[in-house]
């Protein structure tokens, strides 16, 4: 049996560990706050590992709330706790990531004045995704949705002295409360016709709710599953950077790359992917509302992967890596393959974390250098960075037996099965997804050529601020950087996820896709949705699906995208500059991202801006204090003034105005008689 305590202690070790080094940090000092921080992870980390165990080994679902939040009438609502497999298994990723992020942060932020700040920051953050994720209600889910919004927006503004940073961190913040905004009015949605916010209880009342319906515009009647389902799909938009709300995730590279590696990894961008699948019967109510997510899936796979074939910040290729990435986990929930969704998820936030944190090693030892073109030649320096990256590369390229592979290729298979009897939104979503396998491959080996191999291009490179670093007690010629590598903090994190980058797809994907791990956490019409019950049919082992990908389209599509950047990057570097020359209008649109953060940042702020500047002029300035508050000032006064003439202190004045008065008096009189 799974102990609630166990679970209290998992959720709440992270924030005693936030409290005392946030609160307490200078009494304790670096080595104390990040002593407590990583117990606090480690323990939850550790303890969700055995209730995972306990689960796979026959312990039946934990389901029950601890604290009453409030009761009003016939609602009410707790916080509580619903652990079955996928909550057990995002716990353990969640936890495990986390840990690893937190030793890794010794060795990068050993010289930051804010060691214990940023501590503090990313256990308060353990501790949000925990809540959000242990959750059994949707008041707790909106809990922990909002604070890992809030902690994002202390992390990517955490170098608070840059403007760009902060620029960032609010651009973050204003797009995903665009996207809550969607996701309350779903939650409302629930609330309003199911009467309780307690999942189970939603969840048994799902199918009924197919058969209502609801006037949004009149006479235009919708499904209250798609209503509902598109409206928290919205929140996913905006927490999971789906197109168009999607702008803020490569901004956010602001951050320290620590926090980079967990935002963008395993934790805040997967809770939208998390949120859909732990909705699934929900969503199956509505095959509008899933056509809507596979639309907005492929999109985002495909165009937002191209804008990383520009790119020239290192952490900014792997941003808009983790953009497409999303994009194919998305595809997979709108082609109700959730389980291949989550897999993805998992697989994901290994290579993720490990490419985020490759990169900030080589920043560490180029001394905040993150300019691709400003490095080369770094795997004699790095080799195992090197290594580590080469191995996180191949894991997101799908490069078979390595773990993205089997989650990446599973994606691919279920695109193509709901396109086989689908429209044209299937088949749309099956050929982004495929043709993002060249991509993605393109960009990947590009990153790692740039970096460690040619030409050597570091030296006399220039740190964030333009000054040229002094590495004479590195290397013995002053001006010049000489490169080295990482410390242990930094290196055995990248080691630590190299192995499952490697092979935590061959060892799960049997049970996590095939076999009843989700059983009884996420819900298929499988008459309805058949993909996962095709792929189940021809799926014959790890091995086999591995030998099966080396004659399949996405390994030879990989295969090219290595040549191509192979050919350019590493054969003819000089090549690159006379493409982008010859191909200088596509260039010029992937490096404006298309327009949208134009769209975002001139139009809808912009224009929002404007009308307030409006409202400010027109109505505060112009009739609230010109008319309504100093008009009124300047009546009186003017007014006064011309009374004030008016006693003259003049006698025959007095007697004047009394004989006018009089007039006045008789002819009203004289008109009016009584």
């Amino acid at each position: 049996m799974i102990s609630q305590n166990t679970l209290l202690i998992i959720a709440l070790a992270p924030l005693l560990a936030s409290i005392v080094a946030g609160l307490f940090g200078r009494t304790i000092g670096r080595v104390g706050a990040h002593t407590v921080t990583i117990l606090g992870v480690a323990t939850s980390c550790a303890l969700s590992g055995q209730v995972l165990w306990q689960l796979l080994h026959g312990a039946p679902a934990f389901n029950a709330n601890v604290y009453t939040f409030f009761e009003i009438g016939k609602y009410s609502a707790h916080i509580g706790f619903l652990i079955d497999n996928l909550t057990a298994m995002m716990m353990v990723v969640v936890s495990f990531v986390s840990l690893l992020v937190h030793i890794y942060t010794i060795g990068y932020m050993a010289d930051d004045d804010g060691y214990q700040r940023f501590f503090s920051y990313i256990s308060l953050f353990t501790f949000s995704m925990l809540m959000l994720v242990m959750s059994n209600n949707f008041l707790q889910l909106f809990f922990g949705w909002e604070a890992v919004g809030l902690v994002s927006y202390l992390l990517i503004g955490f170098w608070f002295t840059r403007p760009t940073a902060i620029f960032a961190n609010l651009k973050a913040f204003l797009v995903n409360r665009v996207g809550d905004f969607g996701f309350l009015l779903g939650i409302a949605g629930v609330l309003a016709w199911c009467g309780s916010l307690d999942y189970a209880q939603v969840f048994a009342k799902a199918p009924t709710l197919s058969h209502l319906s609801v006037e949004i515009f009149t006479g235009h009647a919708w499904s209250v599953p798609t209503v509902i389902c598109i409206c928290l799909f919205v929140g996913a938009m905006g927490k999971s950077a789906q197109v168009p709300l999607h702008v803020w995730l490569p901004d956010s590279m602001e951050g320290p790359t620590p926090i980079s590696a967990l935002i963008h990894a395993a934790t805040m961008v997967t809770a939208g992917i998390f949120m859909v699948a732990r909705m699934s019967p929900l969503f199956e109510q509505s095959q509008t509302a899933l056509d809507f997510v596979l639309f907005i899936g492929a999109t985002t796979a495909f165009f937002t992967g191209l804008i990383g074939i520009v790119q020239n910040d290192i952490k900014r290729v792997v941003a808009y890596s983790t953009l497409s990435q999303l994009g194919y986990m998305t595809v997979a929930l709108g082609a109700s393959a959730y389980s291949v969704a989550i897999f993805h998820l998992m697989t994901h936030a290994f290579f993720k974390a490990l490419l985020f944190l490759g990169a900030g090693s080589v920043i560490i030892a180029l001394h905040h250098e993150q300019d691709m073109r400003k490095m080369g030649g770094l795997r004699k320096y790095m080799p195992i960075t090197w290594i580590t990256m080469w191995i996180g590369t191949l894991a997101l390229v799908g490069m078979p037996f390595f773990a993205g592979f089997y989650s990446k290729d599973s994606i691919i298979e279920a695109a193509k099965a709901v396109a086989e009897h689908g429209g044209w939104v299937q088949h749309y979503a099956y050929w982004a997804v495929l043709l993002g396998v060249f991509v993605t491959s393109f960009y990947s080996f590009r990153l790692l050529y740039m970096t460690f191999h040619g030409e050597e291009r570091f030296r006399h490179a220039h740190d964030d601020h333009g000054h040229d670093h002094d590495a004479h007690d590195d290397h013995g010629h002053d001006g010049e950087v000489e490169p080295h590598e990482s410390p242990l903090v930094v290196t055995i994190p990248l080691i630590l996820l190299a192995i499952p980058s490697v092979v935590i797809g061959y060892l799960t994907v049997a049970p996590m896709l095939f076999g009843h791990f989700f059983d009884h956490a996420i819900v298929v019409n499988t008459a309805m949705h058949p993909a996962m019950s095709a792929m189940a049919e021809e799926f014959h082992g790890a091995t086999a699906m591995a030998l099966h990908g080396l004659a399949q389209p996405p390994f030879w599509l990989a295969v090219a995208g290595f040549l191509l950047a192979t050919y350019i990057y590493l054969l003819h570097p000089t090549l690159a500059t006379k493409l982008k020359k010859t191909f200088v209008l596509p260039a010029r649109i992937l490096e404006n991202k298309y327009g949208f953060d134009t769209l975002w940042i001139d139009g809808f702020a912009g224009v929002g801006l404007k009308i307030g500047k409006l409202f400010w002029r027109g109505g505060d300035a112009g009739i609230i204090d010109g008319v309504l508050v100093d008009g009124t000032s300047h009546f009186i006064g003017r007014a006064a003034a011309v009374l004030r003439r008016l006693q003259s202190g003049y006698l025959y004045h007095y007697a004047f105005a009394m004989i006018l008065g009089l007039i006045a008096l008789l002819g009203a009189l004289l008109r009016w008689p009584v």
